[in-house]
Order: structure tokens, then C-alpha cells, then sequence
């Protein structure tokens, strides 16, 4: 199983802020795709991929990179500096 954690808007539109799920996607963008199809909340949150970055065990991550062996994935917005 996979802690997904939410951030921001993400959080607000999907109605909550984390979920665990099992998953054989190979990446992030497999998954992504794979959430899309959950529920309509979910389809909007990721339905434009320049508005969310990912996190594999608080590691900031591309869309490719693996998603086997994460214990947790954390979706948010791009961050600004300041």
C-alpha cells in the first residue's frame, strides 16, 4: 500500500488529504492517469499536469520516475520562492 497525500487545492477539491491505495502503475504519470479514473474530483485535479508537482518519500520528483517501492506520494502545486 501507498500514502497519498494532497496539498493545497489539490486537497480542497479532491475532499481530503490523504488516501492509501495498491497500485501497479510503473510511474508517476501511470498513476496520475490511473487516479483520473477515481472519481471526478480526481480527474480535475489532474487534468492539467502543469499545475502539479509529486513527491516520492518527500523527494521531488518527474512525472517518469518509479512508483515502486514508495511508501508515500504527495501531490501539490508548483511552489514559488520568496
Amino acid at each position: 500500500m501507498i500514502e497519498l497525500r494532497y496539498f493545497a487545492w489539490l486537497r480542497e477539491r479532491i475532499g481530503a488529504d490523504r488516501e492509501m491505495i495498491s497500485t501497479d502503475a510503473a510511474t508517476i504519470a501511470d498513476l496520475i492517469a490511473e487516479l483520473r479514473g477515481k472519481s471526478d474530483a480526481h480527474d480535475l485535479v489532474f487534468s492539467d499536469l502543469s499545475s502539479v508537482r509529486a513527491a516520492v518519500d518527500q523527494e521531488l520528483v518527474d512525472l517518469d520516475h518509479p512508483v515502486q517501492g514508495a511508501r508515500e506520494i504527495a501531490f501539490f502545486p508548483p511552489m514559488t520562492g520568496g
